[in-house]
């Protein structure tokens, strides 16, 4: 394996170092794609045979990033401050990786929590901490457990899952795959939903984790599997056994107002408009930014922006966000 650096050295970042890392091996996809040619009717397994083509004009190497060094995570437990054992946690497993050839190997996690807490928002930041991609799979919408393992060519409409999406058609042998509302997967599919999960969040049988399209197996061990859930109880204790849950707690009333004034500097900061905005927005609106569940914080804000805006005012004013209850307001209209 060779490293590189991908980008500069910075102050409060050490990020990233890579290694490349093969994902499969280029003779298995060689052999199954001169196997295919030589079968029947070449449009039977199109789709197929453009899955190894692709396979094979990529080629397996994939970058396998890490901080160089333990990054300064302050901001992030500033922005996150009913995750700090989520990030105790973190920290420990780059600081074993940080002197050493070793990629980042982080026990899967399951995320506890109320709707709206921050869950999915905590591991896009952990995503751009580590320097490493980020795939969501929503289980509330999972009808079948292909969706993770994917398809058996033979049947009509067939494709890969989307573990093999991440490592196959990403960047990188380690993203970030989030896997959203884990107790919301539907016991009226087919197949278990969950099923792949077995052999996925177990790191020696992950090495040789097998697409049921590609038949080709992939290494996907050193995928960094965060789950999400509002409740337990759905989920398999097998699966449980394998991670280690974290039971996140709403913020106390001080660090909403943290979370909410972070909210509204990182809005401002990310937007060409934002200038034109106060550096630090009115205590009486943080007040009411921190009765909110940080998920609806955001979209009262960007409310909050846009009709302070309509008012040609550089201040947002209480008045301007969603009023509580209000339906059309939590679509993101503005009043």
């Amino acid at each position: 394996m060779t490293s590189t650096s991908l980008v500069p050295h910075t102050s409060h970042l050490h990020l990233p170092i890579a290694q490349v890392r093969s994902v499969f091996q280029r003779d298995d996809v060689a052999r199954r794609l001169a196997k295919l040619q030589g079968s029947g009717d070449q449009r039977e397994h199109e789709s197929l045979r453009h899955t190894y083509e692709r396979m094979l004009e990529r080629g397996p190497e994939r970058f396998q990033v890490k901080p160089s060094g333990v990054p300064d995570m302050a901001r992030l437990y500033d922005t996150l401050p009913n995750f700090t054992e989520v990030l105790d946690d973190v920290k420990r497993h780059v600081a074993l990786a940080q002197d050493s050839p070793d990629g980042i190997e982080i026990t899967p996690m399951l995320l506890l929590g109320a709707p709206g807490i921050g869950k999915t928002h905590f591991a896009r930041k952990l995503a751009e901490l580590l320097g490493t991609g980020m795939n969501l799979v929503p289980m509330s919408s999972m009808t079948a457990g292909w969706l993770l393992s994917g398809s058996s060519s033979q049947w009509k409409g067939a494709k890969p899952g989307k573990v093999f999406e991440a490592l196959i058609d990403g960047q990188y042998a380690n993203p970030v795959i989030v896997v959203d509302e884990i107790d919301k997967a539907s016991a009226d599919a087919q197949y278990d939903p969950l099923g792949a999960l077995y052999g996925l969040l177990e790191h020696d049988t992950a090495q040789h984790f097998t697409d049921e399209f590609a038949e080709v197996a992939i290494d996907a061990s050193q995928v960094i599997w965060i789950t999400t859930a509002n409740d337990a109880r759905g989920i398999p204790e097998p699966i449980l056994n394998r991670m280690n849950v974290f039971e996140i707690e709403p913020p106390s009333p001080e660090a909403a107002r943290q979370i909410a004034r972070h909210l509204y500097q990182g809005i401002r900061h990310e937007h060409g408009w934002g200038p034109r905005f106060a550096a630090e927005p009115a205590s009486d609106v943080v007040d009411a930014l921190a009765d909110m569940p940080p998920r609806e914080m955001r979209r009262a804000l960007m409310t909050g922006f846009g009709n302070a805006r309509l008012d040609r005012r550089d201040e947002v004013k209480v008045d301007d966000l969603p009023k509580p209850g209000s339906a059309k307001n939590r679509i993101g209209f503005l009043q």
